[in-house]
Parts: structure tokens; C-alpha cells; sequence
């Protein structure tokens, strides 16, 4: 498998770092982290990554794109026309077209989701519509040879998904078990329907700061 991964200035690691993970244990993959440049990048976490390829090397037709998420940032980027025409030009070569979390809008906004069953963070689960994306509900959405995670954490369900879609069951068995991947969260507040309504809240004005 061949798969590129973008990677850009203040997006969120998480989202990255999930699926990465659960496919580096993918017998033969080939992974590459690509962006403009091959020098450090800061991420939303003020941890900064070093990309392994550039646009201008990485894979030219790679059987997984893959695009993560984050805040305004990720709003910022869906302007800049070098990273929608990398987008545009590798989403048509791919065998699949995939993102994690608020990395959906970037997908839509390259035209890439348009007809497609998709999902996003719950916070941005109402734009999608815009891109002529069909919002679903989901920890991942698989719709045909489109992949989208929920937010941030849904990126190691997302992977393992689709290493089962593409690999079988057991091979996505065995890497869940490599990983120790047994979530037991402390608490009952990982979704909207879980959590109460002044903590919807707390997270919605978080969300309205750093995208502003």
C-alpha cells in the first residue's frame, strides 16, 4: 500500500497519529507524511513534525490520501490554491480518498466529496452539506472508495476500518491487539450524546476561539 499523508502547519496531530499508527503495523506500507516543504512544521499542539516528502516527490499515484483536521488553521487552508490543486490532482489517482476529523472539509473543498456519505468533528458535522457531501452519523463513514473519521480520537477506528475493508478482518484484528486498542474511558463524555449540555457548550465556545 501506498499512502500519502498531507500534513500542514497547525493541524492537529491526533488526527494524524491514529491512523498512522494502526497502518505502520500494515505488512508492506509505505508511508509518506508530505507537504510543501520537508522542514519542521508546527502542529496545534506547538509539537512540530518533519514531513518525509514534499508535494513535488511523494507518490504520484498512491492507493490512500489522506487528509487530517484541525482549526482554523484547516479553515485557512481550503484557500490556498497549491494545497487544493495537490489535493484535486492525487484524490483522482487514489484508490481512496480519506480524512480524519475537520480533514473532511479540506476533502470537500478540493471537490472531492460531492455524492459521497461523510463525517467530520460533531462541531463541523453541518458544513459538510456545503461541499455536496451527505453528512453522516458515524466514528467513520466508508462510501465506496471514500473514508472519513469523526473527530480527533476516531482516527484509530477509522484505521483499523479500513485495513479491514482493503486487508480483511484478521489482518485489522491482529493491529488493534499490537496496539492494545481497548478504549475504557474515565468518563461518559466523548460525544454529544453522551455529554451534558454546559459541557457542549464549554467545547463549542473552545472551538469558536481557536477558529477565529
Amino acid at each position: 500500500m501506498k499512502i500519502v499523508m498531507l500534513a500542514y502547519p497547525g493541524f492537529t496531530p491526533l488526527d494524524l497519529m491514529g491512523p498512522l499508527q494502526a497502518w505502520s503495523l500494515w505488512p508492506d506500507a509505505e508511508i509518506q507524511v508530505v507537504w510543501k516543504t520537508d522542514t519542521p512544521i508546527p502542529t496545534d499542539t506547538g509539537m512540530p513534525i518533519v514531513p518525509t516528502h514534499r508535494f513535488d516527490n511523494c507518490f504520484d499515484s498512491p492507493d490512500i490520501l489522506f487528509a487530517p483536521g484541525g482549526t482554523k488553521p484547516t479553515i485557512d487552508l481550503m484557500s490556498d490554491p497549491e494545497v487544493m490543486a495537490f489535493l484535486k490532482d492525487k484524490g483522482a489517482k487514489a484508490q481512496w480518498v480519506t480524512s480524519v476529523c475537520t480533514g473532511a472539509l479540506l476533502l470537500g473543498a478540493a471537490g472531492l466529496l460531492e455524492g459521497y456519505k461523510a463525517t467530520t468533528h460533531w462541531a463541523a458535522h453541518s458544513y459538510l452539506e456545503a461541499f455536496g457531501a451527505i453528512p453522516s452519523e458515524g466514528r467513520y463513514v466508508i462510501d465506496r472508495n471514500r473514508a472519513t473519521g469523526g473527530g480527533v480520537t476516531a482516527g484509530i477506528d477509522f484505521g483499523l476500518a479500513l485495513v479491514a475493508q482493503i486487508a480483511g478482518d484478521e489482518l485489522a484484528k491482529t493491529i488493534q491487539l499490537a496496539m492494545e486498542y481497548a478504549p475504557n474511558p474515565p468518563f461518559n463524555s466523548g460525544s454529544p450524546a453522551e455529554a451534558s449540555e454546559e459541557t457542549i457548550e464549554r467545547v463549542k465556545g473552545i472551538f469558536a476561539e481557536a477558529s477565529s
